[in-house]
């Protein structure tokens, strides 16, 4: 059997960086049996010799992203007298940049992924839009800043989460043929509501796909073309009696319904 070996990665911020580059270089290696062991915040000398003890106790290759100077060649220097193989993802390109812009670098650790407000706003609006997904907790659609309304598979919950990654709190309600919306949705301000509708020939298609996935008879009622139809004219009447904004997620990727439904509703 292969014998696994460990990488130490070493960084003064959240190491996603030196992992994405580390996991990048070993799609080479497929045949190799790695384990990958990520230190964050190494920020002090007392850190770099703990963290390098380990890997001295693993003979691990050491990979480091830290973006001050001193820290940066103590882990150099500290690998060398414990013989352990390293490489510097950062410093190198620091010094070129350095050079180019005649000016030092601000060694300032966690640039890349600062917490801001930003950062908060974005990790609250996707916590609020997976509880209200597909109709729940409807008596909180007050707080939603988005409200997706459609019948099964018209992309309510991957344009729900889409939008959400940039900061948008969003709810998304079903409509189901022959069963009234929740009262709530009609009670809320009609300006931040959008109604998903598709071409029946399309949404027999992605169903069937779905049925097959789940290992199920695509031809059952769900992905039944009349079915389908009668779906699609319910959730269009009720579109023609709401002030709503109506957008048709057809053929349309994600990333374009999302620009347009944040364009109809005034909020681009």
């Amino acid at each position: 059997m292969t014998q696994t070996q460990t990488v130490f990665l070493l960084s003064d911020a959240t190491g996603e960086t030196a992992e994405k580059m580390a996991m990048a270089a070993l799609t080479q290696f497929p045949e190799r049996r790695i384990r990958l062991k990520r230190l964050s915040n190494i920020r002090s000398k007392s850190q770099v010799y703990e963290a390098l003890d380990q890997a001295l106790e693993h003979q691990a290759l050491v990979v480091y992203t830290i973006v001050n100077r001193e820290l940066a060649q103590l882990v150099q220097t500290e690998c060398d007298a414990l013989g352990l193989s390293y490489i510097d993802l950062i410093t190198p390109l620091l010094m070129k940049l350095a050079a180019l812009f005649g000016r030092s670098p601000q060694q300032a650790p966690g640039l890349l992924h600062g917490v801001d407000e930003a950062y908060f706003k974005r990790i609250e609006a996707i916590e609020f839009t997976v509880k209200h997904d597909d109709g729940q907790e409807v008596r909180n659609l007050r707080q939603a800043d988005v409200v997706l309304v459609g019948v099964s598979r018209t992309s309510k919950t991957p344009l729900s989460i889409y939008l959400a990654h940039r900061g948008w709190k969003v709810a998304n309600v079903p409509l189901v043929n022959g069963i009234e919306p929740p009262l709530e949705l009609f009670e809320i301000d009609p300006g931040k509501i959008a109604g998903l509708v598709i071409n029946a020939d399309r949404l027999v298609d992605i169903r069937a796909a779905r049925l097959r996935h789940l290992g199920q008879d695509p031809r059952l009622a769900y992905a039944d073309f009349e079915q389908v139809e009668e779906e699609i004219r319910f959730s269009r009447y009720l579109f023609r009696r709401q002030p709503w904004v109506v957008v048709d997620v057809t053929n349309k990727s994600v990333e374009e319904t999302a620009n347009e439904v944040l364009v109809k509703l005034g909020l681009k």
